[in-house]
């Protein structure tokens, strides 16, 4: 991999270059795949991603609030459709699809806004899969619908305990369970992938912890243990998920296979950036974590490691690179977003 990624242009054509995996699970697709809610964080790349592994037809729907990621997409070849999923005539009158994403949700300004919030996350799951009750569906929803477990372990399994703290965790696995119950009912295929946190160099923990080290900023601890997968990784692994879909639904992981250090990974970026990080608080013995054992086991380790997202992250402080200036919040253990 390269030492340095120096443009925001190098840093989406790695996140998007297909591995011969990628290549072959998207082979196998025939027909349209659509991504509802492609304009979020991760729809644009992935959508890139299946382009140039060779999908015959990728559709993006989206309200596309910002004309630019419209935009982008239809420059690679993504068609788009505008679309208020939560208008349900506009939800019947998009296209068929046999491969659909559902990537849509609402996280960030879900405090104050807690019946968007479980509209979105809760309502909507449901009425997507009926929507599409013959099409295989990958739900991307989120890790913070597990218990806290302890740092020194590997973090919840997918049969793990769930305890979803703060309204916006509630709402994801409400939409789970909705989605489910509309998976069974109407015998779709589905499978939830429970994210935790997907991390590139304009967005991330990574991203967070390394700003915070440049600035000076004091680093909180208390939420002291995190996974991270690159997001190039998280998305190769989305476009190999479709033969795991079933009816009733599965459920899978995605995320790196380390427990990582909150403060390790401060005091590794101040080296790299010649910063001495400062830190706030002392580190809960417990924290979010998720097992990866199942993804590595299916699909082998994700290519990118941890120390190379650290160079990567380091470097591309250091030129002052692009934000996207959304913290994740990840030090939230209210879960308050």
């Amino acid at each position: 991999m390269s030492v340095t990624i120096a443009s925001e242009l190098e840093l989406i054509d790695q996140m998007t270059t297909p591995t011969a995996e990628v290549e072959a699970a998207v082979a196998a697709l025939q027909g349209p795949v659509l991504l509802l809610g492609v304009a979020g964080k991760m729809g644009p790349t992935l959508a890139e991603l299946l382009v140039r592994a060779g999908a015959e037809q990728v559709i993006g729907v989206s309200r596309f609030s910002d004309p630019a990621p419209r935009e982008y997409l239809e420059d690679i070849g993504v068609e788009t459709i505008a679309c208020d999923l939560l208008d349900g005539a506009a939800l019947q009158e998009l296209p068929d699809a046999p491969h659909v994403f559902f990537l849509a949700g609402f996280k960030f300004g879900a405090t104050g806004n807690e019946d968007t919030t479980w509209a979105m996350n809760t309502w909507l799951p449901g009425r997507v899969v009926e929507r599409y009750r013959k099409a295989q569906i990958v739900y991307v929803s989120s890790g913070n619908v597990y218990a806290y477990t302890a740092a020194r372990g590997l973090g919840a399994a997918e049969d793990g305990a769930l305890d979803p703290i703060g309204e916006y965790a509630q709402s994801r696995l409400g939409g789970e369970r909705v989605a489910s119950y509309a998976a069974r009912v109407c015998g779709t295929s589905l499978l939830i992938a429970r994210l935790f946190y997907a991390t590139e160099l304009r967005y991330g923990i990574i991203h967070d912890i390394a700003w915070k080290v440049w600035s000076g900023e004091p680093i909180d601890l208390e939420m002291g243990y995190v996974n991270q997968i690159w997001q190039g990784d998280a998305n190769g692994y989305l476009c190999r998920f479709f033969p795991l879909c079933q009816s009733p639904a599965a459920v899978i992981n995605l995320t790196g296979p380390e427990v990582l250090s909150v403060r390790a990974l401060a005091e590794e970026l101040g080296r790299l950036l010649d910063r001495e990080p400062r830190f706030a608080g002392a580190e809960a013995p417990d924290a979010l974590l998720g097992d990866a054992r199942r993804l590595c086991a299916e699909f082998g380790a994700p290519a990118t490691r941890t120390g190379q997202m650290l160079r990567w992250m380091a470097d591309w402080v250091r030129r002052d690179g692009r934000s996207l200036g959304k913290p994740t919040k990840y030090e939230s253990r209210s879960g308050q977003f």
